[in-house]
């Protein structure tokens, strides 16, 4: 198959027109994706403005085709519209030999047994977003809070601390500033549109994106420099200065920066978005939050690692994560010929997993549309069923990290701050999910009424 002319024999319906479509799948992407399933089956084509075409599949016999196929036969999509974003280094857009080498190089920084380091870290970060100490409103009673801003403001706090070691006041604010810039002035039409990628007289959004990320590169670039010649620390990019490749040699300063930008951006935003869902449906399911509130009072006190092993608190992240995916779409390029789902593929063609229909494929998930954290604990979800990090060879590295991190601070919040949905939230239709950058999240800030505050 041509992405462009349709596979060989009964070819899925390719949508036209082009920009209508796009304009539907802007809008609210995961109803367009079901209206798609509904309407054309699985698989069915989906066409990009800018990046061409992919055939999509949403079932659990798809996925696995998916993230089964042979490494050396697929390779990320290039064009990406994240390039500009995580640079032409980043683990994300490697591929083939450089992909494993660089994964080889990245998987110690992000071993279980480093990862529960970290737990009063991300416990700590929490803490310190709810006492005021990062956007100067502690969370007291009768205060209202802007979710996504907090949570932002607390998995920023975390992955500084985690990944740079930044824990003084002065460098976090640094590094922050830098960071959310850097963020802003990539929006959805440059992510989107690669045509607006152009400079105009220093004033276009593209002159602004280009400024914000040197400033941002100039901060990683002098914190590499003061630590080649220093302890490497115990840190993440401590541990990527620390470790070799399998010849002896070690990672350059240019592509250590793009992993370093990639764990920033990816390292924050899609924990906060999946944070502020977890709150969201919680408050909306007043069941669950009694019965994990319980859990937590149950366990006051404990270590963050053993707070992280508590199976109802697991439940509900998981079922967050099935409902709310950050990165929604997994997308394969094809170096030679391939069959989806019976479709005949050939070299260049683009295959994905749309994870929001992957995750509520009525086969395996009963009521899928409902927030029901109970199913995690009744049975166990396959990986080609469950796959909020991707899946196969390129499942993201850092699943484990945000996994933690999602519990540690899901439980700090919940133990130390009793909220109420403010009253636009409180009933009525869930939020569209919308693109943030790297992520996806709610189109408007979910916004939260503090009742009690442990801090008081």
């Amino acid at each position: 198959m041509s992405a462009e002319t349709g596979p060989v024999g009964t070819a899925p319906r390719a949508p036209r027109p082009v920009l209508l479509h796009a304009l539907l799948a802007g809008l609210d992407f995961d109803r367009y994706f079901r209206w798609r399933r509904t309407r054309d089956g699985d698989p069915f084509l989906v066409r990009f403005p800018g990046f061409g075409s992919a055939l999509f599949t949403g079932s659990a016999a798809g996925a696995r085709e998916v993230f089964r196929a042979p490494a050396d036969s697929v390779r990320p999509p290039l064009p990406n519209p994240i390039e500009p974003m995580v640079g032409p280094s980043s683990l994300i857009l490697t591929r083939g030999a450089q992909h494993r080498r660089d994964r080889t190089l990245l998987a110690p920084a992000f071993h279980g047994g480093r990862i529960r380091t970290y737990g009063s870290i991300i416990r700590d970060a929490a803490a310190a977003e709810l006492d005021g100490e990062r956007t100067g409103t502690p969370w007291r009673s009768g205060t209202r809070i802007d979710a996504r801003a907090a949570a932002r403001a607390i998995t920023l706090r975390v992955v500084l601390a985690v990944v740079l070691g930044v824990d003084d006041e002065r460098r976090r604010d640094e590094y922050c500033a830098a960071t959310t810039e850097f963020l802003n002035t990539y929006g959805g039409a440059l992510m989107l549109i690669p045509a607006l990628r152009r400079e105009v007289f220093g004033r276009a959004p593209w002159n602004r994106f280009i400024a914000a990320r040197d400033r941002l590169d100039a901060l990683i670039d002098r914190e590499i420099a003061c630590r080649r010649t220093s302890v490497p620390g115990t840190d993440i990019l401590g541990s990527l200065l620390d470790t070799r490749y399998d010849d002896g040699s070690v990672i350059t300063d240019a592509e250590l920066r793009d992993q370093v930008r990639t764990l920033l951006v990816a390292g924050h935003e899609t924990t906060a978005t999946v944070l502020v869902w977890a709150l969201y449906r919680l408050h909306r399911e007043p069941a669950a939050l009694r019965r994990l509130r319980a859990e937590l009072a149950a366990h006051a006190g404990a270590e963050p690692a053993d707070i992280a092993r508590l199976p109802y608190l697991d439940a509900v992240c998981q079922e967050t994560l099935r409902l709310h995916p950050p990165v929604p779409i997994v997308l394969r390029r094809l170096t030679g010929e391939f069959t989806l789902r019976g479709q005949r593929l050939v070299a260049g063609d683009t295959m994905g997993v749309a994870v929001p229909l992957l995750h509520s494929d009525p086969a395996v998930w009963a009521r899928p549309r409902q927030f029901r954290p109970e199913r995690f604990l009744e049975r166990h979800y396959g990986p080609f069923e469950f796959a909020p990090f991707g899946g196969g060879h390129r499942r993201c590295v850092g699943a484990a990290l945000a996994d933690y991190e999602l519990r540690i601070v899901l439980a700090t919040v919940l133990g130390r701050a009793r909220l109420r949905l403010s009253p636009r939230f409180a009933q009525g239709r869930i939020p569209i999910s919308v693109p943030h950058n790297i992520a996806t999240g709610p189109r408007v800030a979910i916004t939260f009424d503090v009742l009690e505050s442990g801090s008081e």
